[in-house]
């Protein structure tokens, strides 16, 4: 048994949003080290970043880019921080954040709190010369009147920290936030974040929900190539409900974690087939193994993201996980793991 397993029954007596400001505050002391190696068939190369393994750590856990080095020391290839608004917003009311156990689930309606860019720039602006790849989410204030201005806003004030950005239109906790993968609305709202983004910024990945129809998926595939996106995330939390067992079922909020393990394959299988590969994709929703890492990539995704499995299965998570992966690739005979991608 590990630590964190013989530990995990006296964390899950704290209340969860509890439980996850004590892990912040414990990564925040941390002692400073080096970023532990990746096996060299892990590293991929996507919209013009190396990335030294494929698992990274989905925007959430780190709201306001307080530990994104400690995340990295945790083995992950990648750490995305976010999302941040361009004001400090309070997010919804508590509870907000709820444990399905018998789920291994978590059910979320958080509402973007965080404590505005200005803030996460300072913090990230004294870490911009270390190692390490750190993408930036960024979302619109609840009461903003022009989300898309919002959205544009925060390219410009964000480029110059962040190796990626998401812009995070999915997230089921923003009242009419989703609107915005309408066509006409997702069109302008690319236009604006193309015009902000400086000569030479990084590169800009759409996160996308995972609650979409055929045509809605068409759509964003299309506008994605037309806007030269350098990714897509698929996907966000659902707010559909699949059987649950837990005393929490019936929380609102996107749900996360195994429940939303399949839903979010067929979306990955769908816009791969959608963009024709042409676009490189980002999984995310319901991967706690390696093997769950594998069928994503062999589904067509480039890198993984993960965060509701490390409620569960700890700060391990990610050198199992990449761990797990060599030991794929040599049973199926590939090279690197880019060998692997789209090869189902």
């Amino acid at each position: 048994m590990s630590l964190y397993a013989a530990l995990r029954p006296l964390i899950f007596t704290l209340e969860a949003e509890r439980a996850h400001r004590a892990t912040i505050r414990a990564l925040r002391l941390r002692p400073r080290t080096g970023l532990p190696g990746s096996d060299p068939r892990l590293a991929i190369e996507v919209a013009g970043l190396r990335f030294p393994n494929p698992v990274g750590l989905a925007a959430g856990f780190d709201k306001d880019a307080q530990v994104p080095d400690a995340i990295l020391a945790l083995g992950f290839g990648f750490a995305e921080v976010g999302t941040l608004t361009p004001f400090p917003q309070p997010g919804n009311p508590r509870p907000r954040l709820f444990r399905l156990v018998d789920d291994r689930a978590v059910i979320n309606r958080m509402g973007f709190n965080n404590g505005g860019q200005a803030a996460a720039l300072e913090r990230l602006l004294r870490r911009n010369d270390r190692p390490g790849i750190v993408g930036v989410n960024i979302g619109a204030n609840k009461d903003a009147a022009d989300r898309i201005a919002d959205y544009a806003n925060g390219v410009r004030v964000m480029a110059g920290v962040a190796r990626y950005l998401t812009v995070n239109i999915s997230s089921p906790n923003t009242p009419g936030l989703r609107a915005l993968q309408d066509r006409g609305a997702l069109t302008a709202l690319l236009d604006a974040v193309t015009a902000a983004r400086p000569a030479g910024g990084p590169p800009v990945f759409l996160k996308v929900a995972p609650d979409l129809e055929p045509a809605d998926i068409d759509d964003i595939a299309e506008i994605a190539a037309a806007q030269r996106l350098d990714g897509l995330i698929v996907s966000n939390t659902t707010i559909s409900r699949p059987p649950l067992r837990s005393r929490h079922a019936g929380e609102g909020g996107g749900l996360s974690g195994a429940p939303l393990r399949d839903l979010a394959q067929q979306r990955l299988v769908d816009f791969r087939k959608a963009t024709g590969g042409a676009i490189p994709l980002i999984a995310a929703g319901g991967i706690a193994s390696a093997a769950d890492a594998y069928a994503r990539i062999r589904a067509g995704a480039s890198l993984v993201q993960l965060y509701s499995a490390l409620v569960y299965e700890g700060p391990g998570l990610a050198k199992r996980i990449n761990a797990g992966l060599v030991e794929l690739l040599d049973r199926d005979g590939f090279a690197t793991i880019g060998d692997a991608v789209g090869r189902g």
